[in-house]
């Protein structure tokens, strides 16, 4: 494959999802462009008018208006969160601070995944909890009056973090964090400052106090640099040709891929760059490249954690062996990533294995062929498509479909690419 031209990619998703969560909550009017319209953005958007939002349809090119009430309303049916692991945890910690009780489900992916990880910080801020099926959804919580909390998270994870950062915002209450191994992404963090609330960061804590007050808004989200990848990726392996990728959020808490990239032989030159809302923007530039293998260390995963599955694919492109450290978490993803990044790229003739939480991926040059099982799980479904453009190759994913969890179209944004350096 040829590439060319310019693209862009979908709304980021965390972002969509703080977005609509902070417009829910400020009292008036709020409009948010170009918001990710994936299933993931549209289960906050449906919990969210349960909660008396009114939330204009999620539309591709349009803009979402907001009608928020200052607070949120008790639901009368159960909060079905789809597949959305964001929307869930993130509520919950909105939910902490309310008086009033809900009850959380999603779909059957949804409610393998763990929330005692979110839910032991806030039972100890006040929330309680009912669990019916063990650590995972259904779930409810009857929030209340909260207090301050300070926390040393078990693992590194935006999630639980945004979660206990929302209940102080909801709570008006002080919460200091600690991370402990490398620094999830802080579109949270960013978001709250730029509505004055205090979030300092010394010493690997972050410590955030309720000094300022959600106005209506008007914000812009970039493209979803996580989406963004799978094009690099689709660039980095094609024959020929330059892509370009506009207005791409470049967030350094997001962006780890590209230093990997860079290590393994392949730079992506940023250009353009500018800010809203905190949130650095610009334009990601692509060439094909020879790639070569590195190690992964613990610290850099919660920065690529969602771009894994497409590194992985690319390692078993380069010369040598590529170790990905520390990647366990992956397991309590939509699905056991980790086990199944292994398992496809074995059952399409490439070499990987698992030992312990570490993944080795050793790189080839023959054309991987065969059947890719995805569980569902969209990053492993665009990964391994990404595989497929490979000279050569035959790769079948077993459900393409996923893909649109974050990234509407995908396929055929991906076949687009070879379109447009023909035209």
């Amino acid at each position: 494959m040829i590439v060319g031209g310019a693209v862009r990619v979908p709304g980021d998703k965390s972002i969509t999802h703080r977005a609509l969560l902070f417009a829910a909550l400020a009292r008036g009017k709020s409009q948010v462009g170009g918001a990710l319209t994936s299933f993931d953005a549209r289960s906050s958007a449906r919990v969210l008018r349960q909660l008396g939002a009114e939330i204009s349809p999620l539309r591709p090119a349009s803009v979402v208006s907001i009608a928020g009430r200052g607070r949120l309303r008790r639901p009368d049916a159960t909060l079905d969160c789809g597949n959305s692991g964001t929307t869930t945890r993130l509520l919950l910690g909105l939910l902490a601070g309310h008086r009033f009780a809900a009850t959380l489900t999603g779909d059957a992916s949804l409610r393998r995944r763990p929330m005692r990880r979110v839910t032991v910080p806030l039972a100890r801020m006040g929330a309680r909890f009912a669990e019916q099926a063990g650590d995972g959804l259904p779930l409810t919580v009857r929030g209340g009056a909260l207090t301050a909390l300070t926390y040393e998270m078990p693992v590194s994870s935006a999630q639980i973090k945004s979660a206990i950062l929302l209940a102080g915002l909801a709570g008006g209450v002080e919460v200091a964090l600690r991370e402990p191994h490398g620094r999830s992404r802080d579109h949270s963090e960013r978001l709250l400052r730029a509505f004055g609330y205090r979030v300092d960061e010394t010493d690997g804590w972050i410590r955030f106090a309720p000094t300022g007050r959600l106005e209506p808004f008007a914000l812009q989200v970039p493209g979803d640099p996580s989406s963004a990848a799978f094009l690099v990726g689709a660039a980095v392996l094609a024959e020929g040709g330059e892509l370009r990728i506009a207005g791409v959020g470049i967030n350094p808490t997001r962006t780890g891929f590209l230093a990997v990239l860079a290590r393994m032989g392949a730079p992506v030159a940023v250009e353009d760059a500018t800010e809203h809302f905190g949130e650095p923007v610009a334009d990601l530039v692509v060439r094909p490249a020879r790639l070569r293998a590195t190690e992964v260390v613990a610290g850099e995963i919660p920065g690529l954690i969602d771009e894994i599955p497409l590194l992985a694919v690319l390692a078993a492109r380069a010369e040598g062996t590529t170790v990905f450290r520390q990647v366990g978490e992956l397991r309590v993803k939509e699905s056991d990533r980790l086990g199944l990044i292994a398992e496809n790229l074995s059952s399409v003739g490439c070499q990987a294995e698992v030992s312990g939480d570490d993944l080795y991926v050793e790189g080839g040059s023959t054309p991987p062929r065969g059947v890719v099982r995805s569980a569902a799980d969209h990053r492993l479904a665009m990964a391994f498509a990404v595989l497929g453009t490979v000279p050569g190759a035959r790769i079948r994913v077993d459900d393409m479909a996923c893909a649109a969890v974050s990234f509407p179209r995908f396929p055929e944004t991906l076949r687009g690419l070879a379109r447009r350096a023909r035209s």
